[in-house]
Order: C-alpha cells, then sequence, then structure tokens
C-alpha cells in the first residue's frame, strides 16, 4: 500500500486494498515527457471556453452543487491529437465572491466531484469569499476513468496477502508484467498521458475557464504534491495555495514506503497508548505486552487465517491493512478497538472487514479515438478498480526510478530487514513497494529534478506531527525545495492532515485563503486544540 493511498480523512474515506494486488495493478504505456517551454502548440481554443453549470446528473448530490465539465488536451504537446474531459463540481459563494478556491483530496486517484458531494459541508466557511470547487484528475472519476479489467482480481493476482513476496520476487514480478498488459487494455488512450504534470496543466485550464486570473488551491496530501508542481510550472499564475499533509518531491517509492511504514507504526504506537487505558482494550493496560500482542496476532491471522461471512478467509495482513485505514483519522480509534476486540474475542471479522476494501464506483471514460464523446457517463460505469488502478499510474508516471528483476531479488533482504525494524506490523505490508513500478516505462523526473526554488507568493504548508501517511519531516523538506515562497504551520495533532481534525488548523487556513492572512512561519497549532 502506498503512503498516499489514502486521501484526507473523511470517516472511511480511504480504499485499502492489499499491497500485492496493488502491486500487480500495472501498464505498460508509456509516459507522457513533461511540457518544455521551447514547445508552444496552440492551445487558445482550450483556454478561451467557460464552464457551463448544471444539475450533477448520475450521481446522488445535493440540491446546490452543480457539475460542469472542461475539455483539455490528451497530449499537450500534441493538443489536435484527441481531447478529454474533466469532470467539476461547484457550491457557490454565499458571501461576495473572489472567484474560485480548487481542492484535490488526495489519493491520488480520489475523485473530487463526489468528495466534494459528500463531504462539502466542512468546506462552507471558505463559501463566504469563494465558489468552491472540486474535479476529477485525468484518469479518475469521471474524467477518463483507469482501470486494470473487471477479470483481474481473479485472472492476475495468484498471489494474496498471506505470500511474502520476498520468498519468490521473481513470480511475483512475471505476475506484475502481465497485469500490465491488462491496465493498458481497458483503460485506453489516457493512460500514456496520466501523472502530475499533465495534471497540473490542467489544473491552469480549469483555472481559465473558471474565470480566475490566479489559481487558489487547497490540496490534500497527494493533492499537495499537484499544487507544488502547478506552483514551479506556472508561478506567475498562482494566488493563494494551501498544502495539508505535504507530500515529498524527492524519495523514491522505496524510500516512502520505509518512512510511511514507520509513521503507521507511531501512529499504531499512540492507538496502543490511547487504548490501554480502557479497561476494554483487547491488548490489556501493559502498552509495551499490547505492542507484542498485536505482532503475535497478525502472525497467528497469518498463518490461519479465519473464514469471514463473505466465505473467503481474514489473513493477519488483511488486519493489517484495516488496521492501516482506520489510523488515518484518531475519530476511528474507538470502532477500531471495537473491531478488533470482535476478532480476538469472537473470531468475529464483521468489524475489522469494515475499515478495508472499498473502492470508488466513479464515473465515464475517453472513447478508444482518443476523443470523449463530451458526456460524463453515470456513477455505476466507472470500474470499481478506478483508484487503485489511477493510484499505480499516477505515482509511477511521477517516478524515474526502475530497477530491475536482478536489483529488485539482490535487495529484497536488505530492504526486509529495513522494514521490520522501521515496523514489526507495517514493514512486510510496505515491502510489496518495491515492485510497484517494475515493467513500467520510466516515469518523469520533473518533479524531482524541477519542482524547486519557486519564484511566487507566499504559500501555507500544513504538516501534522502524528501523521501516519505524510510525516511532518516531508513538510519541512517539502518547504526547504520551494524556497522563500514557503511557510510551514506545525500542527501537533494525530491523523492524516490537519484541516479536518483541527479548529485551529482550518481556521488559519480558511483565514489565508479568505483574507490572505499568513500566520508566522514555525508557528503550531496544539494537540489540545483538536476535535477530537
Amino acid at each position: 500500500m502506498l503512503a498516499k493511498l489514502c486521501t484526507r480523512p473523511r470517516v472511511r474515506r480511504c480504499a485499502i486494498t492489499s499491497a500485492v494486488g496493488l502491486a500487480l495493478l500495472g501498464t505498460a504505456l508509456p509516459t507522457a515527457a513533461p511540457h518544455r517551454a521551447k514547445d508552444k502548440p496552440d492551445l487558445s481554443r482550450f483556454y478561451d471556453q467557460k464552464v457551463t453549470w448544471s444539475k450533477c446528473e448520475g450521481m446522488e448530490a445535493p440540491k446546490d452543487l452543480r457539475c460542469g465539465k472542461v475539455t483539455v488536451p490528451l497530449d499537450y504537446s500534441r493538443p489536435a491529437s484527441g481531447t478529454l474531459e474533466l469532470a467539476l463540481a461547484r457550491y457557490r459563494a454565499t458571501g461576495e465572491s473572489r472567484g474560485s478556491v480548487l481542492l484535490n483530496f488526495g489519493g491520488p486517484g480520489a475523485a473530487g466531484v463526489s468528495e466534494l458531494a459528500a463531504g462539502g459541508d466542512e468546506f462552507m466557511g471558505l463559501a463566504k469569499g469563494y465558489d468552491v470547487v472540486s474535479f476529477d484528475p485525468r484518469g479518475v472519476g469521471r474524467s477518463s476513468p483507469v482501470s486494470c479489467g473487471d477479470g483481474t482480481d481473479e485472472a492476475l493476482l495468484a498471489t494474496d496477502d498471506s505470500v511474502d513476496v520476498s520468498d519468490d520476487p521473481r513470480a511475483v514480478l512475471a505476475q506484475v508484467k502481465k497485469a500490465a498488459d491488462a491496465c493498458a487494455e481497458h483503460s485506453g488512450p489516457v493512460l500514456p498521458h496520466i501523472g502530475t504534470v499533465n495534471a497540473a496543466r490542467d489544473l491552469d485550464v480549469m483555472r481559465q475557464a473558471l474565470g480566475d486570473k490566479k489559481l487558489n488551491y487547497l490540496g490534500f496530501s497527494y493533492g499537495t504534491r499537484l499544487g507544488a508542481v502547478y506552483a514551479a510550472q506556472f508561478p506567475e499564475k498562482v494566488g493563494r495555495l494551501v498544502l495539508d499533509g505535504v507530500d515529498t518531491l524527492t524519495e523514491p517509492l522505496t524510500e516512502q514506503a520505509l518512512v510511511g511504514a514507520e509513521g503507521q507504526q507511531k501512529a499504531l504506537d499512540d492507538f496502543i497508548d490511547w487504548c490501554a487505558d480502557d479497561i476494554a482494550c483487547p491488548f490489556g493496560q501493559d502498552t509495551r505486552s499490547a505492542r507484542e500482542q498485536v505482532v503475535r496476532l497478525v502472525d497467528s491471522l497469518d498463518e490461519d487465517p479465519v473464514p469471514t461471512d463473505w466465505g473467503d478467509t481474514f489473513s493477519g495482513q488483511d488486519l493489517v491493512g484495516a488496521i492501516s485505514q482506520a489510523l488515518y483519522s484518531r475519530e476511528l480509534w474507538p470502532s477500531l478497538e471495537r473491531a478488533v476486540a470482535q476478532l480476538v474475542e469472537d473470531g468475529d471479522t464483521r468489524g475489522v472487514l469494515s475499515f478495508s476494501g472499498g473502492g470508488y464506483a466513479l464515473p465515464g471514460r475517453a472513447d478508444d479515438d482518443g476523443e470523449n464523446d463530451g458526456e460524463l457517463a453515470d456513477e455505476e460505469d466507472v470500474p470499481l478498480d478506478n483508484l487503485p488502478a489511477a493510484l499505480m499510474a499516477i505515482n509511477c508516471a511521477d517516478d524515474p526510478d526502475r530497477p530491475t528483476a536482478d536489483q529488485i531479488t539482490r535487495n529484497l533482504g536488505r530492504l526486509r530487514a529495513e522494514y521490520e525494524e522501521a515496523s514489526p506490523v507495517f514493514g512486510r505490508y510496505r515491502l510489496t513497494e518495491v515492485l510497484l513500478c517494475y515493467g513500467r516505462p520510466k516515469g518523469t523526473d520533473y518533479i524531482r529534478e524541477d519542482v524547486r526554488d519557486v519564484d511566487g507568493p507566499k504559500m501555507l504548508l500544513v504538516g501534522t506531527r502524528g501523521d501516519p501517511a505524510t510525516p511532518y519531516r516531508w513538510t519541512v523538506e517539502t518547504a526547504k525545495r520551494l524556497g522563500d515562497a514557503a511557510v510551514v504551520l506545525d500542527n501537533k495533532g494525530d491523523g492524516h492532515t490537519g484541516y479536518g481534525s483541527s479548529k485551529c488548523v482550518q481556521r488559519k487556513v480558511d483565514a489565508f485563503l479568505l483574507y490572505g492572512t499568513l500566520p508566522p512561519s514555525g508557528s503550531s497549532c496544539g494537540s489540545e486544540e483538536s476535535d477530537h
């Protein structure tokens, strides 16, 4: 599971799937090279459009939410070669509007239209001065969603969560290669042009289509990567940007997974400290013993999985995935405690299963000729695997590292030791990330090499000390890369991102977006100001 598999937490927002399952969702199509300044294709027809808003069709949505679309080139270097329709949703400003603020909820692979429909109330403070807008990035949701096909699970995922990839890595790599063909077959023409570099260019087309001279933006988790790339590509178009749950711009996927294991272990330790204060804690009241019991429980379930009501089995790695999801928000800790107690005391998997699996079933796809038909499909028309398929495609398009099978096999022993030292619970689960992009063409090096020293207005970066997905040090490192434009807000709380869990963070973010009021860099929000 990737560190950025999950978006900012709303209850059950993250879609957690097996790490091996994610490792086998691949693509064999080449990624598009970033647009360089010397290339000057005519994009005027895309920048001349305006968004037409209407009732949101094919989905359940609040009556005041309106949907629209913008047309973008499939390939920015060859804009005549085909187009994509990108889905947008908007709540009108309740006060005098100064334009739009665009939201990205992370992932990569989270569909902004459905997220805004489900959780828009949280952002109504921003509606005092903005139209609040979100969107489905290319390859996601209603915007030509990628997929690896309905039969991927059955036909291609021959391994399962209890298999240790270090036992026979070449067999797993062969499965990755096989799955790549299925992803290429089912994803359509958008797949070679997916990734954050092109998504940032799409953001600029949206900005213009919304009638804004500058981009005002709030990005969570992966959305911070997108915001940083936009700021590097279009510094003169940056308005007020907030990056919450700041992503790394430099670390390879293997290092991200290691950091993720460390972050998840810290979050688990914090959960155990909290749980041990409760007489009902299934691991008892001694925290050291409780940590050991978690490891024993995972090992026991891997050795002897328990049956579920669905006719399959629940393994230790399934439990690790469920715990991973629950740790993204402190709000979920009581439910996790009850669910694990049911599992330990009665063998009842229903509670822990409520944290596992779950994909986004969201809408629309470009025709095979590269042109979209101009209509956004209904919700049920989007493949259930769109989230993990998009996550894989985007992360690999953004990563230039491609270790060979020999390198992977040679390094697995060392990596396994490092991962298990970082986390006896999550280390093995995260180890499969060394396989994620195997067999794919090299991704862009633009993000790692060129997103730095942004010459634009100040932007606000929010880092949360107890964040299990995007550790606080990434906030500090990214701030240094971005240069003088970056202002850091230190949120001394728990969970992934700060805006939804800390009233203090929300006040400071809203004050900046609405009024341009920035906190001093290095200022903090205390954990006692958290909602939970």
